[in-house]
């Protein structure tokens, strides 16, 4: 079997046995608007701006670290693909974006099958946003002059 031909064949009965665990493994079709063979793309159920989106492998992995190179790929390749498909649909088109991935409880990661977050802004949405993702450590986040 090629890689992933048997995760393929068990995915039925792998997700029914960790649906009760892993919401995301029991997203309803409705809720996702991009995927592809490895990875769906759903919008974030308590979004930080319009447009807030997750990209999710479909096989359940807790982190990033625990998922297959190709995995990874697929994931930032799904990044690439829906950031087009968000500037052509949002209105004001984003002027630009934050992506982030928690990884483990000690980082944030409250759902412990890997998502990274892309995160649309828009020029004032705060104001001062330098610094970026650096503002998980609070006090951390501004630098330099």
């Amino acid at each position: 079997m090629g890689e992933g031909a048997l995760e393929r064949a068990a995915w039925p009965w792998y997700r029914a046995r960790v649906a009760e665990a892993c919401p995301f493994c029991a997203l309803p079709d409705e809720r996702v608007f991009w995927s592809s063979d490895r990875v769906v793309a759903i919008r974030d159920a308590f979004p930080v701006t319009p447009g807030h989106t997750l990209i999710i492998p479909r096989r359940h992995v807790a982190d990033y670290f625990a998922a297959s190179e190709v995995e990874r790929a697929a994931c930032w390749r799904a990044v690439a693909e829906v950031k087009e498909l968000l500037d052509a649909t949002l209105d004001p088109r984003p002027d630009g974006y934050n992506l982030g991935l928690n990884a483990g409880r000690a980082a944030g990661q409250t759902v412990m099958h890997l998502h990274i977050h892309l995160i649309p802004r828009h020029h004032g949405d705060v104001p001062d946003p330098r610094g970026g993702v650096r503002g998980v450590i609070p006090g951390r986040q501004k630098y330099g002059p």
